[in-house]
Formats: C-alpha cells, structure tokens, sequence
C-alpha cells in the first residue's frame, strides 16, 4: 500500500464532511460524503497515494462550484497535484439539458488524462455502478426516476467508459475487470 500522509488526509476529510454535509447522492438518499469516502476507501485498498485519495474526497467538487474562483483555494490547501486530477475528473459543463453532449466531450477527453485521474474516475465510477445495482436490488426500476437520463444513456455513457478505461489506464487490472461485471450486471438489470 502506498504511504498515505494521515495528517493531511484528516484535513481532507473534514473538509469534505464540511462541504457535502447537506447534499444526498441520487438513488436511495444517503450523504454524499460518505460516497466520497467509499470511493477515496477504493483508492487507498488498491495502493493510492495521498494525492489521489485526496482527490477523491473532492474529486466533483468543481461540478458544484465555480472552478475560476475556487482553483486557487484547492491548490493552496491541498496542492497542485490534488488540484490537477480534481480538474481532469469534473465535468465543468455538466446540466441536465445538455448531458449527453457533455459525456460525450468528456469520453473523447480520457486518453488525455493522467494516470492518477483515470484511477480516481475508475473508483468513481465503480461506487457509483455498484450503488446503482445495489439501489435497484431495493427498489426496482424506481430507481431511474431519480435521474433525469434515459437508462439507454446511462448505461451508453458507463459501457464506453469501461471500453476506454480498459484502454488507458494502466495497471488496476482487478478493479477494471470489476467495473466490467458491474457495467454488465448494471445492462442487465436495466434490460431485464
């Protein structure tokens, strides 16, 4: 496991409990800082470094924040390095009128990332799979009313990811072959 800087990492965490305290992931409702820390947790099991656990904690931060007036405030407290992946993971664009257009511009943008960010986007997007498939064990098709997308675009947007994550991250074998059987089992629920 790589060395993680507890000190800083305790700072991290309490400012992500701060910041998120009050916003709930979609799905069953549940405070989305905890999500942030089973993704962060995801990272840390699978030899992450401080950077990139960090960055998890607040890897969609600027999704809910203006990045022109926060960049500096994220640099300063926890680096460069932090500031960087939190960068390459956020869709800056992202609404609800225009998401497809936006998943798009995103997916022709993940060659392009670091190998600290893919792996960051890889323990997102396996969290938030896995949570969609654990959701929908309890609730059913319900479930999709919490998302303004068709099931047909979520599942198009998690597929391609998969594909390209497969193909530029390096390393993460295990985990990315998970993600594979949770995409899978995700198109199945969805088709079934």
């Amino acid at each position: 496991m790589g060395k993680l800087d507890l000190i800083q990492y305790k700072r991290a965490l309490d400012f992500s409990f701060n910041f998120y305290r009050n916003k709930y992931r979609k799905g069953i409702k549940f405070p989305y800082f905890n999500y942030l820390s089973s993704v962060s947790n995801l990272i840390i099991e699978n030899n992450g470094n401080t950077d990139e656990a960090i960055a998890a904690l607040i890897h969609d931060y600027f999704e809910l924040e203006d990045i022109t007036k926060k960049s500096n405030f994220i640099k300063k407290k926890f680096g460069v390095k932090v500031f960087n992946i939190v960068k390459q993971c956020s869709d800056f664009k992202d609404s609800n009128d225009q998401w497809l257009l936006n998943k798009k511009e995103y997916l022709e943008t993940i060659q392009k990332k670091s190998q600290s960010s893919l792996f960051v986007i890889l323990c997102d997007k396996l969290h938030s799979v896995s949570c969609m498939i654990n959701d929908h064990n309890k609730i059913g098709k319900k479930l999709w009313k919490n998302h303004f997308q068709s099931t047909s675009d979520i599942l198009w947007y998690y597929k391609t990811l998969c594909n390209k994550l497969k193909k530029s991250l390096k390393n993460h074998k295990t985990l990315k072959d998970r993600f594979q059987r949770n995409v899978n089992e995700l198109e199945y629920k969805i088709k079934h």
